[in-house]
């Protein structure tokens, strides 16, 4: 007889319920001692599962994903808390498994069951797993994989809203700093993506948050002593006042001494790179048809030194430009 009933194959939502069923058994049992057989097994399990809901939403290099298995995952896994359950279970899953759980998060943000994102709507109502993730950059561990997911949730416009405007945006300085590479990398990576993917957000962010955002940016970010921080954040200043959503902002800053002060030592750094990308944020004061005296007086006072500068900076594009406006002045 055995073999005549065979098991019935799980469907994309059976593998999402018993996820769910091994998540919550892990988070009960999380004190459990390592060696305890029961736990290790049920890991298992739930390693083996994490692994087909990936292969079930990126296919399996054989096949690729069938859209109705991936609607029902998806449906299922956002109906109960299988999302919130597997963020706060990350730490205690193995390496290979936290990867995999990170992939499956990530394409789960764009999953779409009725025309609808549903991941949007779930975080709306549980923006306090945001909290969670940002707070992964304290922890060298898990600190890579949140990040991962935490720039997903932030495709979606109401989330990157909230990580904006919450207290969050302020640690990011702290964090883009941290002396472990990968993970200040990672933070800088997601610092940029909350900067500059949803324009009318962010022109709206940095206008009500001018003052203390600028004062932080400019301080700890621009002026850092460490190369790597002092590049990235002059490129993604220039990125933020290039583009035309914050042209207000722009003219803001550009309409300072004190900006001014701080691009013309850039100008000066031992570094090519800085001082070209330091170069395109610069010709934004030159182009300014409306300076404020205090920067007129400070390009005046140091015309003769600029002019020599800019004669030997090897840059072609805008550099002409810029020497005729300070020469003009």
């Amino acid at each position: 007889m055995k073999g005549l009933f065979k098991s019935k194959p799980r469907t994309p939502a059976d593998v999402v319920r018993q996820t769910r069923e091994l998540l919550i058994f892990l988070d009960l049992h999380s004190g459990s001692r390592g060696g305890d057989a029961k736990r290790e097994e049920k890991m298992a399990e739930l390693s083996k599962n994490i692994r087909e809901l990936k292969s079930i939403l990126y296919g399996n290099g054989e096949s690729e994903p069938v859209t109705e298995a991936c609607v029902q995952l998806t449906q299922e896994f956002f109906r109960e808390n299988t999302l919130r359950l597997l963020i706060i279970c990350l730490p205690k899953l193995n390496l290979e498994t936290r990867k995999d759980a990170t992939q499956v998060v990530a394409n789960l943000q764009r999953q779409q069951v009725s025309s609808k994102i549903v991941a949007s709507e779930y975080l709306e109502a549980n923006k306090d797993l945001l909290d969670t993730l940002i707070s992964g950059y304290e922890n060298m561990d898990i600190a890579l994989h949140y990040g991962s997911m935490l720039r997903e949730c932030i495709r979606h416009q109401s989330i990157a809203r909230y990580v904006l405007e919450s207290d969050h945006m302020k640690k990011f300085f702290d964090y883009i700093q941290l002396p472990n590479f990968d993970i200040a990398s990672d933070a800088s990576a997601t610092f940029k993506e909350l900067l500059t993917r949803h324009k009318a957000t962010v022109a709206e962010f940095l206008s009500k948050n001018y003052d203390w955002f600028f004062s932080e940016f400019n301080t700890r970010l621009l002026s850092s002593t460490n190369y790597i921080t002092k590049r990235q954040a002059i490129k993604l200043l220039g990125d933020m006042l290039l583009d035309r959503s914050n042209s207000a902002v722009m003219m803001r800053y550009v309409s300072s001494k004190d900006n001014l002060m701080i691009l013309m030592n850039l100008l000066r750094d031992s570094s090519k790179n800085i001082q070209i990308e330091a170069f395109h944020v610069f010709k934004l004061f030159a182009a300014n048809k409306n300076k404020p005296t205090e920067v007129v007086n400070i390009l005046v006072t140091n015309r003769s030194k600029l002019l020599r500068f800019f004669a030997g900076f090897k840059i072609d594009k805008d550099k002409e430009q810029v020497i005729k406006e300070i020469s003009a002045l």
